[in-house]
């Protein structure tokens, strides 16, 4: 086999890793991986159709895998396991085999609402359909590309992370719909946090979705949350992904937004997730 490389996208974020077996990784390929992931915030690797199995052991070289919710398919797949999270819109005998559906057409990072966020997701395609796309933006370079005035107005501040909606903006089974997101549950994080390995300071914005900004008024926080996100979904600081089957994407959800576009209705996906455990953001 030939020796890993890492080919940089043209954008803020993004790589394609080639020359690795996600299957059979040796100590050069799990470095490959580890350092294009730091450099890059999100890697892909095409062409490797991975078991369920095969894929909670890559997820395992980053750290410790992070139980998912039920997924219908969970108990029809003897080898998926609780850190698995199907995600599709097939939906035999109108009943659907996994989440997200056709996907969440808005920027997010995942679990911001638990106390440990993950830090490292990882998604396999199965089956995907022509023209799916993912975008990631760089909130490393969010935060840098920040005017002065905007950063000490959120210097040391804390937000609030809603848990009641899931990643459809549904709501979530035994959750009160929030009408004031001061009202709503959920982990309390800096605004702006540094990647512990790294060093580096990052947004940390989570979704948007019933988010407040602790201590200020919900006008006030309304209109800085919203400056903040146009800042940091700008093209500027986006890498679009292109989908095909056995793409594996890797991704440091600690510094990125992601975001799914929506499909049509009409075709379908099946695709498999894990989380990697992550810290209590600082």
């Amino acid at each position: 086999m030939q020796s890993p490389q890492i080919i940089a996208s043209d954008n803020c974020c993004g790589a394609e890793v080639t020359g690795v077996d996600l299957a059979e990784l040796g100590a050069l390929g799990i470095a490959a991986l580890q350092q294009a992931v730091k450099a890059h915030l999100a890697v892909v690797v095409r062409g490797e159709a991975l078991s369920a199995g095969e894929l909670l052991a890559l997820g395992e070289i980053f750290g410790s895998p992070e139980p998912q919710g039920i997924s219908v398919l969970a108990t029809q797949n003897p080898e998926l396991r609780g850190a698995h999270l199907v995600v599709s819109n097939r939906v035999p005998l109108e009943r659907p085999t996994g989440s997200l559906g056709a996907g969440s057409d808005f920027w997010q990072s995942d679990l911001s609402y638990r106390t440990r966020p993950c830090s490292i997701a990882i998604l396999h395609a199965h089956e995907v359909p022509s023209g799916t796309r993912v975008l990631f933006a760089n909130q490393y370079q969010a935060y840098e590309t920040l005017s002065a005035d905007l950063k000490a107005r959120i210097e040391g501040r804390m937000l609030l992370h809603d848990e009641s909606l899931d990643g459809n903006g549904l709501l979530r089974k035994d959750f009160e719909a929030v009408s004031d997101p001061r009202e709503a549950t959920g982990a309390q994080h800096c605004i702006v946090r540094t990647h512990p390995d790294t060093r580096r300071k990052a947004l940390y914005l989570g979704r948007r979705r019933n988010a407040w900004i602790i201590g200020m008024s919900l006008e006030e926080s309304d209109a800085l949350l919203d400056e903040l996100w146009r800042h940091a979904t700008q093209a500027a600081l986006a890498w679009t992904h292109d989908w095909q089957a056995g793409d594996t994407l890797i991704w440091d959800n600690r510094c990125v937004l992601y975001r799914h576009i929506a499909m049509d209705g009409g075709t379908q996906r099946l695709m498999y997730r894990v989380q990697i455990r992550g810290e209590i953001p600082r």
